[in-house]
């Protein structure tokens, strides 16, 4: 395990932990980070089940694509059956990937491991503007607008979970605090 909160043996447990939130809100160090807390994890990242299609690869958009929305569909269906797999043999994982508005609840009716958890990373948006402008990877551009992205995220999105805004925090003080209130992240 890594530095930061040691965690209590009712959390170091056999669980599900879905992190989500807009693009650039830390998912994915956040995510490693946590995973790493535990004795027994897997990060588990569902953007890596949309890299692996060689061709005929349909991103999201905002103009509701039919095939981009399957593809999407398809890569939460791999990656939940891959989460309850890893939890059924005794580890914890945290999968990271985009659950907003109506592909939430989908995809978790389709996790089955217990507890379950879900974490919505839900930074200010002048700090997702900051982080984006700073990272190589880009995830917005002229197709999404990080305002609009984050209003669909915050409006259409079920508040389940813990929403958490990480605004001001490091990825280790984001984590501390995730270790802490994890049981307020557990949904049934």
């Amino acid at each position: 395990m890594t530095e930061g909160l040691p965690l209590p043996a009712a959390v170091d447990i056999p669980q599900i932990i879905v992190v989500t939130g807009v693009m650039a809100a830390g998912k994915s160090t956040v995510s490693q980070l946590l995973a790493e807390r535990f004795t027994r994890a897997v990060h588990l990242r569902g953007d890596e089940f949309r890299r692996v299609v060689v061709r005929g690869r349909a991103d999201m958009s905002p103009h509701g694509d039919p095939e981009a929305e399957r593809q999407l569909a398809l890569r939460h269906t791999i990656a939940a059956h891959s989460a309850n797999l890893y939890a059924a043999a005794g580890f914890t994982v945290v999968v990271q990937d985009l659950f907003v508005g109506t592909s939430l609840q989908p995809f978790l009716d389709q996790l089955t491991a217990r507890p379950l958890s879900l974490i919505m990373l839900a930074p200010d948006v002048a700090v997702v503007m900051q982080r984006e402008s700073e990272r190589v990877k880009v995830g917005y551009g002229d197709i999404w607008s990080i305002r609009d992205f984050d209003h669909k995220v915050r409006s259409e999105t079920p508040r389940i979970g813990l929403w958490l805004d990480s605004s001001k925090q490091t990825p280790d003080e984001t984590v501390d605090e995730l270790v802490r209130r994890l049981p307020e992240a557990r949904i049934a």
